[in-house]
């Protein structure tokens, strides 16, 4: 017996940024990503997405290794700037066309396309003009995201309109951590939070509309996970009650750009904390927000340890010293992949997908000219048997995408980490099938059997 549901999607993404390069090329008009690339100071070494993994020249060999490592599905954004210049306005029949071939080529192979619409790269030219403080700017990712249905939707069925907004707008605003790096106020931040959510209804309207037949939509969140200390009852509902809480000055919270989107409403705690911040809401932005989707994709890599504190409020409980960690210092918490995907199916009722999950580690070429890394593979074991017991236990969980399909820019770090499961010499633009990779292509072939195995 499979350890998966039948049908289960196993996948890898990356984003446009990341990935494709040709940063000025055919028509291309220029992101935030771009321009802030462009300060000195702002990225690790001064490096930056021009040439990346040149993934908008090489496609065709990259869909050939993820046809070699067996994906059903391959989740990748569109550069918005590629495929409208300006942001709206005329389109590039250049950035289009490769889009267009990318997805020919994923079907081709056997492999099922998922369209982010939205992975950070906001077009400058939009920027310029106020970007998600412009109360034009819904309309103007509508009109986007029309185009793109009208490019792609005969062929894409899976769409996600935003990837992570609360790292867009949390941290690319207030705090100099990514792109556009400006300082703004709490008011104008929920006010960009805001016309985000209004972008994403109307997006989901306009691919509705625009894509020839039935589409599956749906957004990508940070999944910022509370695991319950033990399993008593109590310490259960306080992670539960910690993972939704809406009460800082933070973005960093599962219900804030969730709520809206599947309940048509704000959390009550984060409204009451805001206050008088609250931006203007319109009779009929709930109704736009909350379009009906068709499932929730979240992306989880670790998790906080939560337990009921005095009256069951809940408390923090700190990972042991020494406990694992990756490069990029987050902790090793499989159990987040169990919990994380039963609290957001139990509050929203939605599908879920997996759409990232993935390690920062030390991969190199070895002498003997392959990339051993164990570590990787001992990590996805870990969150993926936690990923089956929560399927088993009736969280309707309907695949996972690792991060990432291969090693890539990663914003601020520059190439300094590695996530993927194809290494890339970016000197040479070599890629190698890691051993993680062909381990994982035993898990998909078995539908996750393996992971019953002892060894890796």
């Amino acid at each position: 017996m499979s350890a998966f549901p039948k049908g289960f999607v196993w996948g890898a993404a990356s984003s446009a940024y990341q990935i494709e390069g040709a940063a000025s090329e055919d028509g291309k008009g220029v992101s935030v990503w771009d321009t802030l690339c462009r300060r000195p100071g702002t990225v690790r070494e001064g490096q930056t997405g021009i040439v990346a993994c040149d993934h908008y020249h090489r496609f065709r060999e990259d869909v050939a290794l993820m046809k070699a490592i067996g994906l059903h599905a391959y989740r990748f954004s569109i550069a918005w700037s590629r495929v409208l210049p300006e942001g709206i306005g005329k389109p590039n029949p250049k950035g289009l066309a490769f889009y267009d071939q990318l997805v020919n080529d994923l079907l081709e192979a056997g492999i099922q396309p998922f369209v982010t619409l939205f992975h950070w790269d906001y077009p400058q030219a939009l920027f310029n003009l106020g970007g998600w403080l412009n109360p034009s700017s819904p309309d103007w990712f509508a009109e986007y995201a029309g185009l793109m249905a009208h490019t792609l939707g005969d062929r894409v069925k899976f769409w996600m309109t935003h990837n992570e907004p609360q790292i867009f707008v949390g941290m690319g605003q207030p705090d100099d951590v990514t792109a556009p790096e400006i300082k703004l106020k709490w008011k104008e931040l929920l006010l960009i939070g805001h016309n985000a959510l209004l972008g994403h209804g109307k997006a989901v309207q306009a691919l509705r509309a625009g894509c020839p037949s039935a589409v599956q939509i749906g957004m990508a969140p940070v999944g910022n996970v509370k695991i319950p200390a033990s399993h008593s009852p109590l310490d259960i509902e306080a992670a539960r009650q910690s993972m939704f809480a809406a009460n800082r000055y933070d973005f960093w919270n599962n219900s804030w750009f969730s709520d809206p989107v599947f309940l048509k409403q704000y959390p009550e705690d984060g409204m009451m904390f805001y206050g008088n911040d609250m931006p203007a809401i319109g009779p009929e932005d709930f109704e736009t927000i909350g379009q009906p989707l068709d499932f929730y994709g979240v992306n989880i890599y670790t998790g906080d340890v939560v337990r009921a504190g005095a009256e069951g409020i809940p408390e923090p409980v700190a990972h042991p010293v020494g406990h694992g960690i990756t490069t990029i210092q987050w902790s090793i918490a499989s159990e987040a992949l169990y919990w994380g995907p039963r609290f957001l199916y139990e509050r929203y009722g939605k599908p879920i997908y997996i759409m990232e999950n993935g390690i920062a580690n030390m991969d190199w070429l070895h002498l003997d000219g392959k990339v051993h890394d164990p570590q990787r593979i001992d990590f996805m074991k870990r969150y993926l048997s936690a990923l089956c017991r929560a399927t088993a236990d009736g969280t309707d969980i309907r695949g996972y995408f690792h991060w990432s399909v291969m090693d890539n820019f990663e914003w601020a770090e520059g190439y300094r980490q590695r996530f993927g499961l194809i290494y890339v010499d970016y000197a040479t633009q070599q890629r190698v099938l890691k051993d993680s990779a062909l381990w994982y292509h035993d898990v998909i072939v078995t539908n996750g059997e393996i992971l019953g195995q002892n060894s890796t």
